[in-house]
């Protein structure tokens, strides 16, 4: 009897499976369609990253239409405007009133107040007047057109090129070639230059825009890298032409982010690389053309400006060496569903070491950050002991101009402290506290101070 219930139960077992059987099978393939489905419009979108919202041409400058398209890049790119410290760098918003002068309610700190030993270095010059921490690309072309330098010394058009879009206006002016549209901004003072220009840095100014490809747009670069490239033996270089696309990720920005000087009195933007991209090579090259910004204040020294070096320090460094490029760590890439783009919130990238320091660096954001402020807080350190000499020495200078010390003595001092001073500026304008290149920033501010030292042992015996 118990045998026959057994039998009854397994057969009713068997009866069930089929539908069993059915049911798991439906609801696999309901999901491997469904995952199947999902993949298929991923890759679409993938295929299709952006949606052809209005046609863009050579033309059009204003970001806005093009983040029509690129709606998740615009967004980004209209981030620049955040102000966030780091610890050596970035801006914190300071309020200020308006005036029919100048129609800023924010800007930065000053970091000749911060630091008064730069109006010591600076003195006559525009600089020793305004100068500001930095903040977004969102505000390089008011900061320009709005900052005291303008009243203290009245700027060159040439300013523009590094501030504003100028690819169409440069199109404009020059008729259809950016060179002698080029030619006649940089002659022009800078206030009717600035009548030529409408945005800042702007899409148009590194995107073709008909495949989106980074390409460079300002003459001055276009020339500068060129030369560069000749002295490693390839001639006839063409930067649009032969540059791979990772070195483009680094040229676009170094098409601002370098050294530079006016060039003649047409005032022509040039970069100043015959001789190499160190520190004093470029110096070599400045002392072989007898080139001055402005005669010191204090001790009538022939003196050169340093600007903002970034793309020279970062070539001698570790990440240029690596073929790490700018964009890699200051526009890290970053997932929009199925789309890799690159985050047009340019910015420290400590301020997004998960997306930028770690992709590389598997560490946690504390050591990355520890790591970083022990490379610039060692710069730091050199630079104020490169610093306090060259002030010290430009003190002694103006006794010894006090006591009235002409001839050979006097005027070889100034020529050290020509030298002293634009290698320290060259590591204190470069904006990142030595980060791009630590052994090379201690390599120029002991330059720096070898030169100094020199010039105070020449003029002992005279104090």
């Amino acid at each position: 009897m118990a045998e026959k219930k057994q039998n009854k139960k397994t057969g009713k077992w068997w009866k069930k499976l089929p539908v069993t059987i059915i049911a798991v099978t439906a609801i696999v393939s309901f999901i491997l369609t469904a995952l199947l489905i999902n993949i298929f419009e991923k890759k679409q979108e993938a295929k299709n990253p952006f949606y052809k919202v209005v046609d863009l041409n050579d033309d059009i400058t204003d970001p806005a239409m093009w983040g029509k398209n690129f709606p998740l890049q615009y967004d980004g790119y209209k981030r620049t405007v955040d102000m966030e410290r780091t610890r050596y760098g970035g801006s914190e918003a300071m309020p200020r009133i308006p005036t029919d002068a100048d129609p800023r309610s924010v800007v930065t700190q000053s970091k000749i107040d911060e630091d008064t030993r730069l109006k010591t270095m600076w003195a006559g010059y525009a600089f020793s007047v305004d100068f500001r921490e930095e903040r977004g690309h969102a505000y390089m072309l008011e900061d320009q057109t709005f900052t005291m330098r303008q009243k203290a010394s009245p700027q060159a058009g040439t300013c523009v090129n590094c501030h504003a879009s100028t690819y169409v206006p440069l199109k404009i002016l020059g008729n259809g070639d950016i060179f002698k549209g080029f030619d006649l901004i940089n002659a022009m003072p800078y206030m009717e230059a600035r009548k030529h220009v409408e945005f800042a840095i702007a899409c148009i100014d590194c995107h073709n825009p008909d495949n989106m490809a980074l390409r460079v747009t300002r003459p001055a670069f276009i020339s500068g890298i060129a030369v560069v490239k000749a002295n490693e033996g390839i001639k006839n270089y063409d930067v649009n032409r032969d540059a791979t696309r990772q070195e483009m990720r680094t040229y676009v920005c170094a098409q601002c982010h370098v050294e530079y000087y006016f060039k003649g009195d047409g005032k022509t933007l040039t970069f100043p690389w015959s001789n190499g991209l160190h520190a004093d090579e470029i110096l070599q090259y400045y002392e072989e053309i007898d080139f001055k910004d402005w005669t010191h204040k204090i001790t009538s020294a022939a003196s050169i400006k340093a600007q903002h070096p970034e793309f020279e320090l970062w070539s001698q460094g570790i990440h240029s060496r690596s073929g790490v490029a700018c964009a890699d760590c200051h526009m890290p890439y970053k997932r929009e569903g199925a789309m890799k783009i690159s985050d047009h919130h340019v910015r420290s990238p400590i301020l997004n070491a998960s997306k930028s320091c770690a992709v590389c660096h598997k560490l946690t954001e504390e050591e990355l950050k520890d790591r970083v402020d022990r490379i610039q807080d060692t710069t730091v350190e050199l630079r104020n002991v490169a610093m306090d000499a060259l002030v010290e020495f430009i003190g002694e200078i103006e006794t010894l101009k006090n006591k009235g010390l002409t001839g050979k003595p006097f005027e070889d001092a100034i020529k050290f402290q020509r030298k002293a001073q634009f290698l320290v500026d060259f590591v204190e304008s470069e904006n990142s506290m030595g980060f791009h290149a630590p052994q090379e920033a201690a390599r120029i501010l002991t330059l720096s101070l070898n030169y100094t030292r020199q010039g105070q042992k020449l003029i002992a015996k005279y104090l």
